[in-house]
């Protein structure tokens, strides 16, 4: 999946002004530009469109943990990774504090059908011998599942 097309997925998810993505970002030591925000938002075919850097989709993606659990001062400061769909995963877990049982729901809600040794499988680090990769499908569906239930509690 294309950063700009999660990144417009969880702006919809939070119901959220692209000022509030922003400040999101910001959280976790970003810069960012209305007008970049904007470019980021808009579909591929659409004049204007721009490709959200993998830097960027980094720090919303941590920023997004300080937004939704607070910043606690006695850890770390979060470090940067490269997005793949393993790690947008493993964020949104930590950021919405999802359980295994939370992840099989959503799944199950969505259409697939996973075991709890699978969904632990895309959680494991790369290299692992049960290291499963997260497909674009699977995190459309884990992404629509979790819109379902946030603007559902809200």
């Amino acid at each position: 999946m294309i950063n700009n097309d999660i990144l417009r997925s969880i702006r919809y998810m939070l119901n959220v002004s692209e000022y509030k993505l922003i400040d999101i970002i910001k959280l976790s030591g970003g810069m960012l530009t209305h007008p970049e925000m904007i470019s980021y938002l808009k579909k591929e075919d659409e004049p204007g469109f721009q490709e959200c850097p993998q830097e960027i989709m980094s720090h919303f993606l941590n920023g997004l943990i300080y937004f939704k659990r607070g910043r606690d001062e006695s850890r770390p400061v979060l470090a940067f990774e490269l997005p793949t769909n393993n790690l947008v995963l493993k964020k949104l877990r930590v950021a919405f504090e999802l359980r295994d049982e939370d992840i099989l729901d959503l799944l199950q809600k969505s259409g697939l059908t996973f075991s709890k040794t699978e969904i632990n499988a895309l959680f494991r680090k790369e290299g692992h011998p049960n290291y499963r990769v997260c497909g674009d499908q699977l995190l459309r569906n884990f992404l629509k599942g979790l819109t379902a239930k946030v603007r559902l509690d809200t």
